[in-house]
């Protein structure tokens, strides 16, 4: 257990940061699997609208540290192969 003031803090803190960025990164999932039901479904507008609608959310992701550059890239790059394939 923590004793000092400041490694409480830093528990609290810890806390409060592990509840953002689990509700973003469900975020983030949430709009991953929306283009990959519109692809399953073999509709290419669709999931061509949601992967727009996606790209922003995991750019942010990024931005806030919760993903790593090249994960997201990856991602990104896996998706529109996917999409392109329709």
């Amino acid at each position: 257990m923590a004793n000092t003031p400041q490694a409480k803090k830093r528990i609290r803190r810890n806390n409060r940061r592990a509840e953002v960025n689990t509700a973003r990164m469900s975020r983030i999932r949430g709009f991953v699997k929306r283009v990959e039901s519109a692809i399953e479904g073999g509709d290419k507008t669709a999931a061509a609208d949601a992967l727009k609608s996606a790209q922003p959310e995991m750019a942010r992701g990024v931005a806030r540290g919760v993903l790593h550059k090249n994960t997201v890239a990856r991602k990104m790059s896996r998706l529109s192969k996917r999409i392109a394939a329709l």
